[in-house]
C-alpha cells in the first residue's frame, strides 16, 4: 500500500533561495548586506565596485578584521552568525547583522567569490560558489580584511532576473542604499565605482561634512543642528531650515543605534515639529540619529532590518517633536537677531542722541515704506472707487467677446444665461462684475466652496467634483502631450540652474524625453545640475525649481507603473498632483469652459483612478433624504 505521507524536508539549495526571496531583492539589497558586513567587521575603508548597476558584477572590499579559514567555510551557512549566542542576545543587538542568511541567500542566487585574511595569519583563504554549489576553497595571498565578487545575480533564477527594472532604476537604488550606510557612518571611508566611473569618493570625516560631501555644497548653509538628551534615548543630528523644504522626498533619514529605519510614526513627529514654517506639500531634510538601549526596542521584525518596534513608542514621538521644534525655533530666533544694530542701547555714547535708549522695533522691509496718511487716503478713495467699476455699465459684445477669449471659450458657445454676467477685459473689473453681477435666482450652475459645481438637470441636481473634473481634463491633456511629443514649452528670461541628488539624477536620464515631452527644456550642467530653460506653458504659475521637484516626485511614486505604460502612469500621477491648484473660485464664463472640457473628454464620469466625478441626485433621492 503507498505511504500517504506527502510532506518532505526542501533541499538546502531551494530553502536558500526561497530565504534569497525576502533578503536578496535586487542588486541593492546585494550592496547593503556587504556594506554592513564590513562594518560589523570594524572596517575603516569600504569601497564598492559595480558594473551594469550590479547585474554582471557586485564587488565589496573591506580592510577589517577577516575571517579564518573555518569561518570563511561556516559564514555561507544558513543562520551561522557570529553575532548572537541565545535568545537574549536579540535584545541586545548592536551590529547590523545577527541574523546569518545573508551570505547564504546571496549564494544560492548568484557565483561568489570570497577572498579574507585576518592579520595575524600569513595566507587567506579563497571560497567560490555557484548557486549554493561550493567550486573551490583554498589557502591564496590576499591582503587583510575581506573581498565579495557577486557575479550574475539571479543567474540560475530567470524569472528573478527578468523582473529586474532597468539600469538606472536599480542604480539609483543602490545609491541609495550606499547613502544610507555613508551616512550612519562618517567615520568610514567609502568609495563608489559605476562601469569604471567614480560616482563617490568619501572620507573619514564629522557627520555633517559627510552630509555635504554626499548632496553637495549648498547644503553647507541650511544644516541645523538638533539635540536632546534624556534618559530613555539621545537625539542628535541635523535637520535642513525650514526654507531649504523640498517637493520632493527621500532626504529624510532616521537611525537607530546607527541602523536605518523607515517608522512613519517618528516622520510624522518630524513634520509635527515644522508645522507652520514649511509650504503645505513641502518635505524637510534631516538625519537624526537616535541611541537607545536595545532592550527597548525590536529590530527582528523583518529580514531587511528597516522596521523596527518601540516599547514606548509615544515617548520617542513627543522627544523627538521636542528636539526638532527647538532646533528650528533656535534657528529663527538667531535669524531675527539684527547683528548691525547697535545692541549697547543701555551704554550709548555721548555722540548718540538720547533717543537711543529706546530699543527700536525692526520691521520688514515692506512696513518701512512711507505710507499716505490716512486721512489722505481715504480722501483719495472717496474720490476714485467708481474708477474700479468702469465699464459695468453698458458692456458691448467686444467686451464680453474679450472676456470669453481670455476664459478659453466664445460668446457663441456660452449659454444665454451668461450673457447676463456682466465682464470686461481687465482682471479687476472681471472680478467685481463676479460680485455686482450675481447670479439670477434660476442660474443654472453653481459653485459651492470653491470644490464642487452644482447644475440643475431634468430628474434633479447633478454635483461634480471640481477638482476631479481637472484631474481628468489634465489627464488626457498630459497624456496626449507625451504620445505626440508636442508639450508647449515657455522660455524663462532667466534659466534656472537646480541641483538634484545621485537618485533623482538617475530618474531622470531614465525619463528625459517624458519630461521633455511635457514642455521642460533642460541641459545638464556638472555632475548633479540641470540648467531648467523652459516650463511648460500651462502650468501653474510657480517656481521652477518647485514645478521641476514635483515633476521627479511623481515619477518616483509611479515609477513601477512607468515600466508597463509611461505615458498612462505619468499622465495620471502629474494629473493628479497639479489638479490640487484648481480648487479655486470660477467665473461663469470659468465654470461653463471647465464643463465643456469635461464632457468632450473621454470619459467625463471618473477620473484615471477610477473615482466619480459627477453624482446625479434625483429628485427621489431628495424626496427620501427628506422623508428620513
Amino acid at each position: 500500500m503507498p505511504s500517504s505521507d506527502i510532506i518532505q524536508l526542501l533541499p538546502d539549495s531551494i530553502a536558500n533561495q526561497i530565504a534569497a526571496g525576502e533578503v536578496v531583492q535586487r542588486p541593492a539589497s546585494v550592496v547593503k548586506e556587504l556594506m554592513e558586513n564590513a562594518i560589523d567587521a570594524k572596517a575603516t575603508q569600504v569601497q564598492v565596485i559595480l558594473r551594469e548597476a550590479g547585474r554582471t558584477l557586485i564587488q565589496v572590499i573591506d580592510n577589517g578584521t577577516g575571517m579564518s579559514e573555518t569561518d570563511a567555510r561556516m559564514s555561507f551557512e544558513r543562520h551561522a552568525t557570529s553575532k548572537i549566542r541565545q535568545s537574549e542576545d536579540l535584545f541586545r543587538i548592536r551590529t547590523m547583522g545577527f541574523r546569518g542568511e545573508a551570505l547564504a541567500s546571496i549564494a544560492a542566487v548568484a557565483q561568489v567569490e570570497m577572498r579574507t585574511r585576518q592579520e595575524s595569519d600569513e595566507l587567506g583563504t579563497l571560497i567560490r560558489i555557484d548557486g549554493s554549489e561550493i567550486k573551490a576553497q583554498e589557502a591564496i595571498a590576499c591582503p587583510k580584511g575581506t573581498n565579495f565578487s557577486i557575479r550574475n545575480l539571479f543567474f540560475n533564477v530567470p524569472a528573478r532576473r527578468n523582473f529586474l527594472k532597468s539600469n538606472s532604476v536599480e542604480m539609483r537604488h543602490v545609491l541609495d542604499e550606499f547613502q544610507r550606510v555613508a551616512l550612519a557612518n562618517p567615520e568610514v571611508a567609502f568609495t563608489l565605482h559605476h562601469n569604471d566611473t567614480e560616482v563617490f569618493n568619501l572620507q573619514s570625516v564629522k557627520l555633517v561634512k559627510r552630509i555635504i560631501d554626499i548632496y553637495g555644497k549648498s547644503y553647507r548653509e541650511q544644516l541645523a543642528y538638533c539635540q536632546e538628551d534624556t534618559s530613555y534615548i539621545n537625539v542628535r543630528g541635523y535637520i535642513g531650515k525650514p526654507e531649504f523644504a523640498r517637493k520632493t522626498r527621500g532626504e529624510q533619514f532616521f537611525f537607530v543605534n546607527d541602523r536605518f529605519i523607515k517608522h512613519n510614526y517618528m516622520h510624522h513627529a518630524v513634520i509635527s515639529a515644522f508645522d507652520g514654517t514649511i509650504p503645505e506639500g513641502s518635505h524637510p531634510f534631516y538625519v537624526l540619529f537616535i541611541d537607545i538601549d536595545p532592550s527597548h526596542i525590536d529590530i527582528n521584525i523583518h529580514p531587511t532590518k528597516t522596521e523596527i518596534k518601540f516599547d514606548d513608542e509615544r515617548s520617542v514621538y513627543a522627544i523627538i517633536m521636542a528636539a526638532v521644534k527647538k532646533a528650528v525655533g533656535v534657528y529663527n530666533l538667531s535669524q531675527s537677531i539684527d547683528f548691525e544694530e547697535n545692541i549697547n542701547f543701555l551704554n550709548p555714547s555721548p555722540s548718540e542722541p538720547n533717543n537711543n535708549l529706546i530699543p527700536r522695533t525692526v520691521m520688514p522691509d515692506w512696513a518701512a515704506q512711507p505710507r499716505k496718511s490716512e486721512s489722505s487716503a481715504s480722501k483719495s478713495n472717496l474720490t476714485n472707487w467708481s474708477k474700479l467699476f468702469e465699464g459695468l455699465q453698458n458692456t458691448d459684445d467686444r467686451h464680453r467677446e474679450l472676456a470669453a477669449f481670455e476664459m478659453g471659450t466664445t460668446a457663441a458657445s456660452r449659454p444665454v444665461y451668461q450673457e447676463q454676467a456682466k465682464t470686461v477685459a481687465s482682471k479687476v473689473n472681471r472680478m467685481a462684475s463676479e460680485v455686482i453681477a450675481a447670479p439670477e435666482a434660476d442660474a443654472l450652475l453653481f459653485q459651492l466652496h470653491n470644490r464642487y459645481i452644482l447644475s440643475q438637470v431634468k430628474d434633479g441636481i447633478m454635483l461634480i467634483d471640481q477638482k476631479s473634473a481637472y484631474e481628468r481634463i489634465l489627464y488626457e491633456r498630459y497624456r496626449k502631450m507625451l504620445i505626440n511629443r508636442n508639450g508647449a514649452c515657455q522660455q524663462l528670461l532667466f534659466p534656472k540652474t537646480i541641483r538634484l541628488t545621485h537618485s533623482d539624477m538617475q530618474l531622470v536620464h531614465e525619463t528625459k524625453k517624458e519630461i521633455r515631452s511635457l514642455g521642460f527644456e533642460f541641459d545638464e550642467f556638472g555632475a548633479n545640475e540641470l540648467i531648467i530653460r523652459g516650463i511648460p506653458a500651462d502650468l501653474p504659475e510657480e517656481s521652477e525649481q518647485d514645478l521641476f521637484e514635483e515633476l521627479i516626485e511623481q515619477l518616483k511614486q509611479s515609477y513601477s507603473d512607468l515600466k508597463l505604460n509611461k505615458p498612462e502612469s505619468l499622465s495620471r500621477s502629474l494629473a493628479k498632483r497639479f489638479s490640487v491648484r484648481y480648487a479655486v473660485k470660477l467665473s461663469y464664463v470659468e465654470i461653463h469652459t471647465l464643463l465643456n472640457q469635461l464632457f468632450s473628454s473621454s470619459d467625463p464620469n471618473r477620473t484615471p483612478g477610477g473615482e466619480p466625478i459627477i453624482v446625479l441626485l434625483t429628485m427621489d433621492k431628495l424626496a427620501n433624504i427628506f422623508r428620513g
